[in-house]
């Protein structure tokens, strides 16, 4: 690949990066007005559903993962364990470290959350066009591998 090529192509990622950052805010602003309130921040939100998906993880990558800081995150999961929706356990490995996994209580949890903000999600995806319809579904692969990355083996910093 020539010089100009390389050119080309990071100022053609930098504007995708830049748009879909900020259609990304608008999902998110969307989907936020799509949820009824149920006590849970996005944070609690999103670590419940990052327990779900990973499996068991230590409050130190939790915190990380979630960009908040440990003492912070401990009291999420404290809140979070009195509701139910996780618990901590002894590692398998190393009986000294703690790890915290989501409950039945918490996967029910994020799926009523989930099944409600689909159920609005497709009252307005009937709004769109058949063409936009489709490019959203062709979309569905890229979008998965893009949340699927990990940022900090990219050496993105996370803070």
């Amino acid at each position: 690949m020539e010089i100009t090529d390389q050119v080309d192509t990071r100022v053609a990622d930098a504007a995708l990066a830049t748009a879909l950052a900020a259609s990304f805010e608008r999902v998110v602003g969307l989907l936020r007005a799509l949820s009824q309130p149920s006590g849970l921040s996005m944070t609690a939100v999103s670590t419940l559903s990052t327990l779900e998906r990973s499996g068991p993880k230590r409050l130190t990558q939790l915190a990380s993962l979630a960009g908040v800081t440990q003492p912070a995150m401990t009291q999420l999961i404290s809140r979070l364990e009195d509701d139910g929706l996780v618990r901590r356990e002894a590692d398998p490995v190393d009986g000294r470290v703690v790890q915290v996994t989501v409950t039945d209580d918490g996967r029910a949890t994020l799926a009523r959350r989930r099944a409600r903000r689909a159920e609005k999600l497709a009252v307005i995806l009937t709004q769109l066009s058949p063409d936009d319809r489709a490019a959203l579904a062709e979309a569905l692969p890229a979008l998965d591998a893009l949340a699927s990355a990990n940022p900090q083996h990219q050496g993105v910093q996370l803070n």
